[in-house]
């Protein structure tokens, strides 16, 4: 089972940090021979999408297009459609995911999607076939879980992102409020277990 884990928080060793950690520990609790690739936004090179429509415009056969930017996110790229399963993790900012995750969704939309057709004839819809699955794990400092609703856009990003790019489905999500209270170990086996329902 190949896993990615993408780390869209400013701050290592913090809350999203942690929690996906634990997230990680969970999925090798059941299956310790997992191959998990942690990716780090902050640490990679990733430049705005430009809208040039390189990759919109490529061969709908292909299961990667072409990206006309040349950074770390080529690396990227096959990590992605390589994967079986998906976690992403991301404080919530001003009620969204961080401006790096944001510009990470955009540069994958249609690499790893193609135009689809009819009703909804442009929209992204995913390359691969293979059937995937993901979880999402959200923090805040201030806002506790009672009042998710009020300020958490990431999660239908997450899973809009999942549906029509990735061809992943969203199984499971967290969101670790008023972390500045409650600290980040109340989360820990919330995580731990996500990770496990990730894993079977």
């Amino acid at each position: 089972m190949n896993i990615v884990a993408i780390m869209g928080s400013y701050r290592k060793g913090h809350t999203i940090d942690i929690l996906m950690d634990k997230a990680i520990e969970g999925i090798k609790s059941i299956r310790p021979e997992a191959k998990i690739d942690k990716i780090i936004l902050i640490d990679r090179h990733i430049e705005y999408c430009r809208n040039c429509m390189v990759c919109r415009n490529y061969d709908p056969a292909k299961s990667i297009a072409n990206c006309a930017i040349q950074d770390d996110m080529q690396e990227i790229y096959p990590i992605l459609d390589q994967a079986d399963a998906y976690i992403f993790g991301t404080p919530i900012n001003i009620g969204h995911e961080t401006a790096v995750m944001k510009t990470f969704i955009e540069r994958v939309c249609y690499v790893l999607a193609k135009p689809g057709d009819y009703p909804l004839q442009g929209c992204p819809t995913p390359r691969t076939t293979r059937k995937k699955k993901a979880i999402a794990i959200m923090s805040s400092g201030v806002v506790p879980p009672l009042l998710r609703m009020f300020c958490d856009d990431a999660t239908s990003l997450f899973k809009s992102f999942c549906d029509s790019i990735l061809n992943a489905r969203l199984i499971g999500t967290m969101y670790a409020g008023a972390i500045e209270k409650r600290g980040v170990e109340t989360y820990a086996t919330q995580a731990f277990h996500l990770g496990r329902k990730l894993a079977t």
